[in-house]
């Protein structure tokens, strides 16, 4: 069987998009295997399984703001910073996958959440969700992947030099290469300028240690344990620097599908939060919960 992009965007959108009640976002910290971990937390706990959300390297959950606030209006939705980003703590050298895989886990742990538990990440965040699904396949349900960092050996080595750590300039030259390259990405969704300004901030937070992320995304293992992943899993595509290798992924899925989204880009969840919590409620909540493996375009 092959799931319709229609039927998982159709019979949420209206819904979602007529009157979707925000709700307020509280602060929270727990303790981790690092140190302290920050958290974000809208709504309550329900009859809906908790979604906790991981966030791309060099960001933090904030990234998540907007959608959660929606999302939460009939569930507990949990953004995590990982540890060395955001106002979490950092560990004491550079970690792997794994490590921030563990961490999310005693999060989790630490809120005592029963039950199932749905899981959404985006770059680096869609692997440590991988990780953690193939930590836990009897508490995690269901996933959504904002792309799917699959890269040969060559690649990798590429992405390595790429995104390199970086020395601070008395001219702050390297502060403004940052906000041109995060500029370029975000305009894309068609945010505007003050509110990509706003969301800035949250980019340096990793400070000197802000390649950690990507040096783990490179380090980890090519098919992101795809295969052995079971729970059904929604990969959303955007028009992003992932989306040729996030078609390459696609292969690997056991019980998946690929969404491609041309319109959306860095910052949809702020450009588009009604589409994305309509995507995200679609699959979610309305589906069947045992889909077979299929793209869509």
């Amino acid at each position: 069987m092959i799931w319709s992009r229609r039927k998982i965007t159709a019979r949420s959108s209206e819904r979602a998009r007529k009157d979707t009640p925000m709700v307020d976002i509280r602060r929270h910290y727990v303790d981790g295997p690092f140190g302290q971990i920050h958290l974000r937390i809208a709504g309550e706990a329900s009859a809906r399984p908790a979604l906790f959300c991981f966030h791309m390297s060099p960001m933090s959950g904030r990234i998540y703001a907007r959608f959660m606030a929606k999302m939460g209006a009939d569930r507990l939705v949990v953004a995590v910073d990982t540890p060395g980003f955001g106002m979490s703590d950092t560990p004491e050298g550079p970690p792997e996958i794994a490590d921030y895989a563990r961490a999310m886990l005693a999060a989790i742990d630490a809120l005592d959440v029963t039950g199932p538990i749905d899981l959404m990440g985006y770059h680096t965040g869609s692997m440590i969700a991988c990780d953690v699904a193939r930590a836990r396949p009897e508490q995690i349900r269901r996933l959504i992947l904002v792309s799917l960092p699959v890269f040969t050996d060559e690649e990798r080595q590429a992405m390595r030099d790429l995104y390199k750590p970086e020395s601070p300039h008395v001219d702050g030259s390297h502060v403004l290469k940052r906000w041109t390259g995060y500029l370029r990405h975000n305009l894309e969704s068609g945010l505007d300028l003050d509110s990509i300004a706003d969301m800035f901030p949250d980019a340096l937070l990793g400070r000197g240690r802000a390649w950690w992320g990507h040096r783990a995304a490179f380090n980890h293992q090519p098919d992101m344990g795809l295969p052995q992943i079971a729970q059904p899993i929604l990969v959303i595509n955007a028009q992003d620097d992932l989306s040729d290798y996030t078609r390459r992924g696609a292969a690997l899925l056991v019980n998946g599908i690929v969404v491609e989204k041309p319109r959306w880009a860095h910052g949809f969840l702020d450009a588009d939060t009604e589409g994305a919590v309509a995507l995200a409620r679609g699959f979610l909540d309305d589906l069947p919960a045992q889909p077979t493996c299929a793209a869509t375009a």
